[in-house]
C-alpha cells in the first residue's frame, strides 16, 4: 500500500511540474533580473549573457560567495519580477530617484551618466530639454528617462528600449527619444549609424544601483561591501574603462 500511495505522489508531482525537493530558494545563489537587451550594460554576445552591468554583477556575486544566475526580463515588468521574487536584485542601470529610493532598497551607484536627447539627423527643431514640450518620444513606460520626456511636456510612445525607440524616430514615428549618453555612444559605436544624432544634453547627471525589495536591507548591505571592495580594488574602474574607455563608477 506505502508503494502505491508514494507512486502515486510521484505521479502528481510529475503530471503537476511540482519538485519534490523544498521551494525555499537556494541561499547559495543570487538571483539577478536584467533585460539582456541594452548594449553596453546587459545583452547578448555569441549567445552569451554579458555586458558592464552583468559583470560587475557577476564580481559582487563573486565576492558574496554565491553563484549568480540571470533572469531575462523585459524592462516594463522588471520590477514586477523583483516585487513577485522571481529573482533577489535588479541589474539594468536603476536610476536611483526619490520614487524607487521609497519604494525599493537600493545599493550604492556604481555607474554616473548624463541624459541625452536624440533626435533624426536633419532635425533642427529639438535643441533643449523644453524644446520637448508638444513633441512626441519614445521611451520604456517605465523608465526614468521617461519621466524627464514627460516631465518636459513630450507625449511618450512606450516602446521595448532604446534599438525599437530609434527605429519608430528613424521612420518619422516619433520626433525623439531621451536616454542614457553611455548607451546612445554604445549603439552609435556598434551601428555606425548616422541617421541620428544627439541634439541636446538633458541637464541631469543620474546614478545607477542595483535595487532590492525594500526589507532586503541586509542583501542591500552585503552588497554595497561587495561594492566597496570592487570599488578599492580597481575591479569597477576596470570593468569602466572595458565598456566605456572611462571610468563611470565615480
Amino acid at each position: 500500500m506505502r508503494k502505491f500511495i508514494a507512486a502515486a505522489v510521484l505521479a502528481v508531482v510529475a503530471a503537476t511540474g511540482l519538485s519534490a525537493c523544498s521551494s525555499a530558494s537556494d541561499p547559495n545563489v543570487l538571483k539577478i533580473g536584467t533585460e539582456g537587451t541594452y548594449a553596453p550594460f546587459s545583452y547578448q554576445e555569441g549567445g552569451t549573457l554579458t555586458g558592464y552591468d552583468v559583470e560587475v554583477a557577476r564580481a559582487v556575486g563573486e565576492k558574496l560567495g554565491k553563484q549568480v544566475e540571470f533572469v531575462q526580463t523585459p524592462w516594463d515588468s522588471i520590477f514586477a519580477g523583483l516585487e513577485s521574487k522571481r529573482f533577489d536584485l535588479v541589474a539594468n542601470q536603476v536610476t536611483v530617484n526619490p520614487e524607487r529610493t521609497a519604494k525599493y532598497a537600493l545599493s550604492q551607484p556604481y555607474t554616473t551618466s548624463e541624459g541625452v536627447i536624440v533626435t533624426k539627423s536633419d532635425n533642427t527643431s529639438i535643441t533643449s530639454l523644453a524644446s520637448l514640450a508638444g513633441k512626441t518620444t519614445a521611451q520604456s513606460a517605465t523608465s526614468n528617462w521617461s519621466k524627464v520626456a514627460s516631465g518636459a511636456g513630450a507625449k511618450v510612445e512606450a516602446v521595448e528600449g532604446f534599438v525599437q525607440a530609434v527605429q519608430l524616430l528613424k521612420a518619422g514615428r516619433v520626433d525623439a527619444t531621451v536616454n542614457d549618453t553611455l548607451a546612445v555612444g554604445e549603439y552609435t559605436k556598434k551601428t555606425g549609424d548616422t541617421g541620428i544624432k544627439i541634439a541636446a544634453q538633458t541637464g541631469e547627471t543620474s546614478k545607477q544601483a542595483f535595487a532590492a525589495r525594500k526589507g532586503d536591507t541586509a542583501l542591500i548591505a552585503d552588497v554595497d561591501k561587495a561594492l566597496e571592495q570592487l570599488r578599492a580594488d580597481g575591479t569597477l574602474a576596470r570593468l569602466s574603462e572595458k565598456y566605456f574607455g572611462t571610468d563611470v563608477s565615480k
